[in-house]
């Protein structure tokens, strides 16, 4: 068995990579992969995350969801109801955010031009996944990681589409899938998905939720005002739109 990375990854996505039924109003698929040291993670990333819990909900079990917060749905039900501890939460989890250290690798499938490009076009998901993991790979060998394992988390899904997404995961890590003309050696690195259930509460997964719809929003409306994607903006070391 290899020597772990220093790394820790979560990944999270944004709309559906769906072909056949497109929604007119949000045609884009979104992937993010975010990456933190371990000793961040540790140290920083996981207490910030409970302090915040500890002092709005009492206790850490609640999960930081985007859509909950944004729409104000339970357990965030309390946002809409005292103006003064809503702006108190947004500012305390903008601070998080802001301070938080990471770095993210973006893909983003706009997939209405995707299909009307290509006759059989490839699945959304796999061209985003193979981009991230691309910008991955090369940010770990660079950062003297090479033949050391590091781990992508993604949230689970269901077995089938676990095991769908495992499979195309590995396919790409083992070099068997390719995608452009320039190939990358994923072996240098080797890359392990997990899949891990929502319950485990876990504060990368929730960051990582937190500015994907964000990410995808900024590649359909690019003039549209944006304060979640400026906010976490110097985070992202690469965003790719396609095609």
């Amino acid at each position: 068995m290899s020597e772990f990375s220093d790394y820790i990854v979560f990944a999270d996505e944004s709309g559906d990579h769906g072909l056949i039924s497109i929604d007119p109003q949000f045609p884009v698929f979104a992937l993010v992969f975010c990456v933190f040291e371990k000793t961040d993670y540790i140290n920083e990333i996981e207490p910030s995350f409970r302090r915040l819990k500890f002092k709005y909900f009492g206790h850490d079990a609640a999960v930081l969801h985007e859509r909950e917060i944004r729409k104000q749905e339970p357990p965030f039900a309390f946002l809409r109801q005292d103006v003064a501890l809503r702006d108190g939460f947004m500012t305390d989890l903008t601070k998080i955010m802001v301070g938080a250290r990471f770095h993210a690798y973006c893909a983003v499938i706009d997939k209405l031009k995707h299909k009307a490009r290509y006759s059989d076009p490839w699945n959304p998901y796999e061209i985003a996944m193979q981009f991230c993991m691309e910008k991955l790979s090369n940010r770990l060998v660079a950062d003297g990681q090479r033949g050391r394992r590091t781990h992508v988390l993604f949230e689970a899904r269901g077995r089938e589409e676990d095991r769908q997404l495992e499979l195309e995961f590995r396919r790409v890590a083992s070099n068997d899938k390719r995608w452009g003309w320039r190939a990358v050696d994923f072996m240098r690195t080797p890359l392990e998905p997990l899949f891990v259930p929502k319950a485990a509460n876990m504060a990368g997964h929730q960051l990582s939720d937190l500015i994907a719809r964000p990410l995808a929003l900024r590649a359909l409306r690019p003039d549209q005002p944006n304060r979640a994607f400026d906010i976490v903006a110097k985070r992202i070391h690469h965003f790719k739109v396609f095609p």
